[in-house]
């Protein structure tokens, strides 16, 4: 618990039972933007209220955040009271984004000093349960003989085996004080608007948003569409997007704004608190009559506005089910939107366009199968792979046509995605190709489809470039910071977790100079005995080598593991130190499993990350202000992979991030382990570092060549991991978190 001089009160909140629920406005653009927002009407102070301030700075600190220079003059104007409560706020939010909002305790106490060879702390263990045997007559050991006749011994049911043999406090004696260095992470936390004015942004944000939100930014459109329910809405071209702010116009009374009859399903999913993007079946919820009547009357006018029957029948069960729930024979006004249901019972002839075209492409007429996709051109371009491969050389150049004809009718979003899906076509390199459908589940599989010429990904490359420019704006005088061109454009937001330093999906970003990479993992079980495993498999460059760090491994020649604990009743942690300079070349890939519980979507609380430090820097297992990247781990597989570390040709240790899931292979008697899913890991790992991601680089070279003020002062369009201070009034800002805001709808 943090204590300032002058405080007359801890700086740390009382937390509810489960942390990191989004509550506010204030709390989004604080983990967002780090932006604090101050009420208009504040009382103005009498100078105390400046000691205040630069203490609460002296507290951030601490934790690896600091005040601005204007967060600090804007502070010390107002009230002392008023300053203090907004210090309890902000750094309760502070120690939340960094993980520090719960206690990360160690197996070893001296961790990660005196950590045993692995063989030696088992035989101890097993010493001790001889002891106790001896002492009592009674022991809780198990063991017993597999299948194959091998003797196994169960290390959980083991004396002190998985438990803290100390408390946190005992553990934090064993360290020394954290000694400070200028490569820290420091986080500037800037002054924000006025609180209309950062609804209002946030509102554009993330309704405007072009790729589907996930997670807290999806749980954050729900907090900010109610507190915005009286602002114009803004236009929504992601429909799980839109989804969510329907379901709040439905609670508030008002019809939701629907194009198909999918966006209808997609409210009674969300209404129902099922999954919006209805990649699982929805479990749909009893509605009341009046949201009911909403939905059928939406339907209604879907319907009488040009909706398709044809899109009802690929979701036609989950159709039924609703009809369950909504009783469209109460309903005689909508026949219309009857219609839709007996199309999902098979009472209509409707069929799919995507059924006229696999007649096209099993006769062998791929224009003809193109043509019935210009109906829907978003069909069309996520098709492209197929038609271009499997095209005749002299239908490229009608095909062409089609696709220049249909380009403007196809969100950004799903044109960049084809971009790069293509840039990985043009060659045949042997390269293994990795499937990750929208819950990060990840396969690698090799690549067997044929060669797609040069030539013609050029032609359809120049289209997109072409579409994509038209669509940006000119944006006057540019800056891009270097550090952010690197990363990959967030062409889907589903798998990208939120959190603090969080990257999408294949950006590549420098660790740092420093000697000792550390990860980490922390989680709490909310119902049943979990148990969690931090590893990480090593290798060469070439991704040969055999070597590992787990609670199986605990040592080796560069890595140290802090225990393994198997029960997380009141939280757990487990971490990994890696020695970079005695590693050498090659990579470190981190993972964590499954082995029994609840799993990452399950449990009260979970959050991975990594630290970077000194070699002499000494401090606690866990020191907020090393924190690089602190995230949730979500989804339903048992295998967790965020980022892997590779050392590049310079010499330099980067991260590519990878947010992936795998399926675990199993032991006979037991959860995952590291060991029997190695090479399914370095497969992957292997895939990812071979596959070209499309990156801002892209997007800003292209508002480079549209800039019509590239010289002189004044507001600037400024592109940057975070927001530098001193930028002349009237800039617009996009860090890390707004990346997606460039993705033109």
């Amino acid at each position: 618990m943090l204590h300032a001089a002058g405080f007359d009160q801890p700086l740390q909140p009382k937390y509810e039972e489960r942390t990191g629920d989004v509550t506010s406005v204030e709390q989004i653009v604080f983990a967002r933007q780090h932006r604090v927002i101050l009420d208009v009407g504040a009382p103005e102070g009498d100078g105390r209220g400046d000691s205040a301030a630069r203490q609460l700075d002296a507290v951030l600190m601490t934790v690896g955040f600091k005040c601005s220079r204007e967060l600090l003059d804007a502070l010390g104007q107002l009230d002392r009271g008023y300053v203090i409560d907004t210090a309890v706020k902000v750094i309760g939010w502070a120690r939340e984004l960094t993980g520090a909002h719960v206690e990360h305790n160690a197996y070893f106490i001296d961790f990660p000093a005196n950590v045993p060879d692995t063989e030696e702390f088992w035989m101890g263990l097993v010493m001790e349960s001889v002891r106790q045997f001896a002492a009592t007559g009674d022991s809780t050991v198990r063991g017993g003989f597999t299948a194959g006749g091998a003797f196994f011994l169960d290390l959980l049911s083991l004396p002190g085996y998985g438990t803290y043999q100390h408390t946190y406090i005992e553990m934090l004696e064993h360290h020394e004080e954290l000694i400070p260095l200028v490569s820290d992470r420091m986080t500037v936390l800037h002054l924000g608007g006025t609180a209309d004015a950062e609804l209002a942004g946030l509102w554009q944000a993330l309704a405007g948003s072009a790729v589907p939100l996930a997670g807290e930014d999806l749980a954050g459109l729900r907090v900010v569409a109610e507190a915005a329910i009286g602002l114009p809405a803004p236009e929504v071209p992601v429909r799980e997007n839109r989804a969510v702010i329907n379901a709040v116009r439905v609670r508030a009374g008002v019809g939701p704004l629907a194009g198909t009859v999918t966006d209808v399903l997609r409210v009674a999913a969300e209404l129902s608190g099922a999954d919006v993007t209805l990649t699982r079946p929805p479990k749909f919820a009893s509605l009341p009559r009046t949201q009911r009547r909403l939905l059928m009357g939406a339907l209604q006018a879907v319907m009488r506005d040009g909706g398709h029957l044809a899109d009802v029948l690929p979701r036609a069960e989950q159709w039924k089910r609703l009809a369950e729930r909504v009783h469209p024979h109460e309903y005689p006004q909508y026949p219309a939107a009857q219609l839709v249901f007996a199309a999902a019972r098979g009472e209509t002839g409707a069929r799919t366009l995507a059924s006229h075209a696999e007649e096209g492409f099993a006769a062998g007429n791929v224009v003809g199968a193109a043509n019935w996709l210009t109906a829907a051109p978003g069909m069309l371009w996520r098709a492209a792979d197929r038609i271009l491969r499997t095209a005749h050389p002299a239908d490229i150049a009608p095909l062409s046509e089609m696709f220049a004809a249909t380009a403007p009718r196809v969100s950004g979003r799903v044109l960049l995605s084809v971009r790069e899906h293509l840039a990985n076509r043009a060659e045949h390199s042997g390269a293994p190709r990795v499937f990750a459908n929208s819950r990060g589940r990840a396969h690698v599989a090799a690549d067997t489809r044929p060669v797609i010429d040069r030539a013609v990904i050029t032609r359809i490359c120049e289209v997109i470039d072409a579409e994509i420019s038209s669509r940006l704006p000119d944006v006057g005088r540019l800056a891009a910071d270097p550090a952010i061109l690197g990363a990959a454009l967030p062409l889907s937001g589903k798998t990208a977790p939120q959190g603090l330093g969080v990257w999408p999906r294949g950006s590549v970003t420098p660790v740092g100079g420093l000697d000792v990479l550390r990860f980490f993992i922390y989680w709490r079980q909310a119902h049943r005995r979990t148990d969690f495993d931090l590893s990480a498999v090593f290798t060469d460059e070439k991704f040969a080598g055999n070597e590992w760090v787990s609670y199986t491994s605990l040592r080796t020649r560069a890595a140290r593991h802090s225990g393994d604990i198997t029960d997380a009743s009141h939280g757990a942690a487990e971490f990994i130190d890696v020695d970079l300079p005695a590693l050498g070349l090659g990579y470190v890939i981190p993972q964590v499993f499954v082995f029994g519980g609840e799993g990452f979507d399950e449990v009260a609380e979970n959050h991975f990350g990594f630290m970077t430090r000194g070699q002499g820097q000494f401090g606690a297992p866990f020191e907020p202000r090393t924190v690089r990247l602190r995230q949730a781990l979500t989804g339903d597989a048992r295998v967790a992979m965020p980022v892997l570390f590779f050392r590049g040709d310079d010499g330099r240790w980067y991260a590519k991030w990878l947010h992936m899931r795998l399926n675990a292979q199993l032991r006979t008697w037991g959860g995952a382990r590291v060991e029997e899913n190695r090479d399914a890991t370095v497969n992957l790992a292997r895939a990812i570092m071979t596959r070209e991601y499309l990156r801002v680089s892209y997007l800003v070279d292209l508002l480079r060549a549209k800039a019509s003020g590239l010289d002189g002062d004044g507001p600037v369009t400024y592109i940057g991991v975070e927001q530098p201070e001193d930028l002349p009034e009237g800039s617009v800002v996009y860090t890390l978190a707004d990346l997606g805001q460039l993705i033109p709808a």
